[in-house]
């Protein structure tokens, strides 16, 4: 009954109490149920090859299903149902939930050995090295290596164990339940040489060093989870900062020479957003752009527990885009179309937002999600002056100068001064990413100018960011306010989808629209720099598409981003069917044809001997031979009957005749066959003739 217990303890332990009393049910069982299979090693073999296509079923449903269930219940349900909050706490509840499923994953193993005519499982059935070896000497013809059976019930009871250790109690229900069980296990193999009490004292001891040990562990378990444990895995990922963006100013853009695909879109009946933002700033200083006080994230929640968040309440008539994006480290910003109001089928852990518009995941590697996004409000907060309407002091002189030369004054509307810009810059300026060295700055000897200063004045010729960050400053000098803002750009591709690759990523202006309230975006750069981008790219583009494709497929399996689960949950099934009959039917067809098959007449040279001949007759009057008797034994005996003592000479020869006949590998020429016949015949002959008045007892 110890599996019995074992089950039920697993079942207790874990909350399946009801499984695992219908297992201890089925498997206790044997002891009432007399009927047995008599399964060969094939069978074995398909059984344990069922078992372990179940197993592998479990295993790639969880951790696939990132989410980490912890039951049966979400095998076919929405992928993007479950979602945790930590990545570490979904693959540890994964991992516990798979632990958890072993005794039911390997119950009919153990049931097929329980209620198989054979007392053990032939080890090759489990080894693929010990199958191998096998049929290598079939083929080769030699002696097949030595096997044994091997019973499997401890090890099925070590697995019930080890699967009830991953338990939500927080008591020592476990370790004790579990001292019962090791010992009730133990005492059949306790040493006969020591007395009992010697073996509980032994017993007792362990227990209380478990106890105290077990103590201690819980004590630095819980020392660790006081510590704050991003140091532990801090390291080997990326840095990120979503509150400040360097920029590339005076320098080569060095992210734009590559042409690896970062973002996939897809739209249905739906203008195809021309830009996917990630983040805007407000503050610049020296090259960089900064969020500063708007910096910090809050957390957007799910709407329903159904991968549903929500950016802008209320917004209604939006276009839709399907996105697919990686989150490096785990954690990434969304590129997302200006207007985003609502995200659907994201599968992330934690999904945040700043007032800065810029939206923060937290999940797998890869989120594949659909963006809904429209005219109208948006996620930024209103303008924050005077911040959003500063020039920095460094860039101040320049700026005033430019905006002089423009014409540009305070007051003007928003409408008007974009014009002016928009012809500025498409008339007077190129795209570049390269720039000359730069200029001294005037008035001040031994000083040269800022890079921007230097793209104004004289080069006339830079990347997005020198447009992007001139463009926001020259606004806030007539006090329209304006931000900086960074993203991607979208033009490659067609018939609804589209590629967005790193060379692609891409920097402009945020102007606030005083009429309607909202910010709208504002690209100053030339449209030729996007043909310019793609002339770097590189002979073997078409190729390496083609492998990111394949990568970007395999990611959305891995982390569970489309419906390949379902399909393959779906496909095993009709193989775990098919597995399962041909254990069951097959076998017992296969041994009913071997009962209606006729018995083969067995041969071996010998068998035809006239010698056999004798036996019945013998064996007529007493003289029967014993069972496994050697045949000259058995004629040896027979030959003390006084009756038969005229043929003690003929039936020696004819035996030495027989046994030439029956293991001599030179076996008997034509004479010789000739000879044991007639012999044979002669002494039938004298047997007959010969009258035995009392037959003599066989023994």
């Amino acid at each position: 009954m110890l599996i019995g217990a074992a089950l039920l303890f697993w079942g207790w332990q874990t909350g399946y109490l009801a499984v695992g009393l219908i297992l201890a049910v089925v498997l206790e069982g044997a002891r009432v149920i007399k009927a047995r299979w008599e399964f060969s090693d094939q069978d074995f073999t398909r059984i344990w090859t069922f078992c372990t296509l179940v197993f592998l079923a479990a295993a790639i449903y969880s951790f696939t299903n990132n989410q980490g269930p912890s039951g049966y219940r979400g095998f076919f349900e929405n992928p993007n149902f479950f979602t945790q909050r930590d990545a570490s706490a979904a693959t540890a509840r994964t991992a516990a939930s798979l632990v958890r499923w072993l005794p039911m994953v390997f119950c009919l193993f153990i049931a097929a050995q329980i209620y198989s005519s054979r007392e053990g499982i032939p080890p090759e059935t489990i080894s693929m090295i010990l199958r191998w070896r096998w049929k290598r000497a079939q083929k080769a013809g030699k002696a097949l290596p030595p096997s044994r059976s091997v019973d499997v019930s401890y090890p099925y009871f070590a697995l019930c164990l080890f699967a009830s250790s991953v338990h939500p109690g927080e008591d020592n229900s476990f370790f004790w339940g579990l001292c019962v069980l090791l010992s009730w296990a133990l005492w059949p193999q306790r040493s006969k040489r020591f007395s009992i009490a010697v073996w509980a004292a032994t017993i007792v001891m362990v227990i209380a060093l478990g106890y105290t040990g077990q103590k201690g562990l819980s004590r630095v378990q819980g020392y660790i989870a006081n510590l704050n444990p991003q140091w532990l895995f801090g390291y080997g990922h990326r840095h990120f900062d979503p509150a400040q963006s360097h920029t590339d100013l005076g320098s080569i853009s060095r992210l734009k020479i590559s042409g690896t695909i970062v973002v996939r879109l897809e739209t249905k009946d739906a203008p195809v957003p021309g830009l996917l933002r990630e983040a805007s700033y407000r503050t610049f200083k020296g090259r960089t752009w900064y969020a500063e006080a708007d910096k910090d994230f809050f957390y957007i929640s799910d709407t329903n527990n159904s991968s549903i968040y929500v950016l802008v309440p209320g917004k209604t008539n939006m276009s839709s885009a399907n996105i697919g994006c990686y989150l490096d480290g785990g954690e990434s910003l969304l590129p997302l179309p200006s207007g985003s109001g609502l995200l659907k089928n994201l599968s992330a852990y934690q999904v945040s937002k700043n007032s800065l518009g810029a939206v923060l995941a937290q999940g797998p590697g890869l989120v594949v999600f659909d963006a809904f996004y429209g005219p109208g409000a948006t996620l930024d907060s209103a303008p924050k002056l005077p911040e959003d309407i500063q020039v920095t002091p460094l860039e101040k002189k320049v700026i005033h100068e430019v905006a002089l030369q423009l014409g540009l004054r305070e007051g003007e509307s928003a409408e008007e001064a974009v014009q002016t810009l928009r012809r500025f810059f498409l008339n007077k300026f190129t795209y570049s990413t390269w720039q000359k060295p730069q200029r001294r700055r005037f008035g001040k000897p031994g000083e040269t100018e800022t890079p921007l200063a230097n793209f104004l004045l004289h080069t006339h010729s830079g990347h997005c960011e020198y447009f992007a960050t001139a463009g926001v400053l020259l606004l806030r000098e007539i006090k329209i306010p304006a931000r900086y803002a960074v993203g991607y750009a979208v033009h490659e591709g067609g018939s609804g989808k589209y590629v967005v690759r790193q060379r692609d990523a891409h920097a402009w202006c945020l102007v606030w629209h005083e009429r309607s309230q909202t910010w709208v975006d504002l690209d100053l750069t030339p449209g030729t720099w996007i043909a310019m981008e793609e002339e770097r790219a590189a002979p073997l583009q078409s190729l390496l598409d083609g492998w990111s494709w394949l990568g970007f497929e395999f990611s959305k399996l891995r982390w569970g981003q489309n419906h390949w689960r379902r399909y393959l949950m779906w496909a095993l099934l009709p193989t775990l069917a098919l597995l399962l009959y041909r254990i069951i039917f097959q076998t017992r067809r296969r041994h009913r044809r071997q009962e209606s098959k006729p018995t083969p007449a067995l041969f071996w040279p010998g068998l035809d001997s006239e010698f056999y001949e004798l036996e019945p007759k013998l064996a007529a009057r007493g003289l029967a031979r014993h069972t496994s008797e050697p045949l000259s034994d058995w004629l040896q005996r027979a030959l003390q009957d006084p009756a038969l003592i005229d043929l003690n000479g003929p039936l020696r020869d004819l035996l030495n005749l027989h046994y030439r006949y029956r293991f001599d590998p030179q076996g008997l020429s034509a004479e010789e066959r000739e000879e044991l016949r007639r012999e044979a015949r002669s002494c039938l002959e004298r047997v007959d003739q010969v009258r035995i008045a009392q037959a003599v007892p066989s023994s």
